[in-house]
């Protein structure tokens, strides 16, 4: 008789518990009404384009004899024979690792980095040569 009350007890207690746990009465769902037209936009949409040659920024700066050097020396590593002549040489602080001439597919620190831009022209043909905090030239061919 015991079992018989303990069970009765534990299964009112459950009503009453499962009870406690109703939500709101369900109401009908009201009809769907569609978002009012936008207009439509007056301005055309966003387009890339491809940047043209980058114009010396920051001040200009002397070149560093070991930044000339090895500027001269991957111009003769390219099979370039001529004399090279400094058309500018710009200090300048870029946005990222890839010094302003990134290539496609790879990836670069995302600091500034102060370095500079050095411009140089070979028999008729320029050659825009980049630096970041070491000596090791990028040659930029955009």
């Amino acid at each position: 008789m015991a079992r018989r009350r303990t069970a009765f007890g534990a299964g009112a207690l459950l009503l009453v518990c499962l009870t406690g746990c109703g939500g709101a009465p369900m109401t009908e769902p009201t009809p769907f009404e569609p978002a009012p037209a936008q207009p439509t936009p007056t301005r055309a949409p966003f387009q890339a384009t491809t940047r043209g040659p980058i114009a010396p920024t920051g001040e200009p700066v002397a070149v560093p004899a070991a930044r000339w050097d090895a500027i001269v020396a991957d111009l003769a590593e390219r099979g370039v024979t001529g004399t090279p002549e400094l058309v500018s040489a710009h200090a300048v602080t870029w946005n990222n690792g890839a010094l302003g001439c990134p290539s496609p597919g790879v990836s670069y620190t995302q600091a500034i980095v102060d370095g500079m831009r050095v411009v140089v022209e070979v028999d008729g043909t320029t050659y825009d040569y980049r630096f970041g905090t070491t000596d090791s030239p990028k040659l930029c061919t955009r």
